[in-house]
């Protein structure tokens, strides 16, 4: 892959990133009812994703280039780098692991909070409690 076609593609990633961020809060906030807390917990782990993913672009530009130059000493180089890339595709790994767990537990509250109904012997569930608001 040549050097503007890689930049293309990172452009790429980056925009369908923003959008995609967009819209997971726009329907978080159209779906229910999720307090500021959570929903800054949401942008903070996305903005250290995004921090993330942008060091591992310059990880793998160094990587290619050190690969490219075939100097001894930097092909050395590239084992650290490439362990310092895999330790961060760890770390987006386990805050997108957060995020889902995070989200999961948030949504489950949220329907809790909007039906008082319990479920009765013959499966069926009592009447909601409307919330005045």
């Amino acid at each position: 892959m040549s050097g503007e076609s890689r930049r293309i593609g990172v452009i790429l990633i980056k925009q369908k990133w923003i959008e995609m961020e967009g819209d997971i809060f726009s329907g978080v906030g159209n779906c229910t009812q999720i307090d500021g807390k959570v929903l800054q917990t949401f942008q903070k782990s996305f903005v250290q994703v995004q921090n993330i993913l942008d060091q591992n672009r310059l990880l793998i530009n160094e990587i290619n280039q050190n690969h490219e130059s075939k100097i001894p000493d930097n092909l050395t180089r590239n084992v650290g780098l490439i362990r310092e890339l895999n330790n961060n595709i760890r770390r987006v790994a386990d805050l997108y692991a957060d995020l889902s767990s995070s989200f999961s537990k948030s949504a489950e509250a949220s329907s809790e909070g909007e039906s008082s109904g319990t479920m009765k012997s013959d499966g069926k569930v009592g009447q909601k409690r409307i919330r005045p608001g």
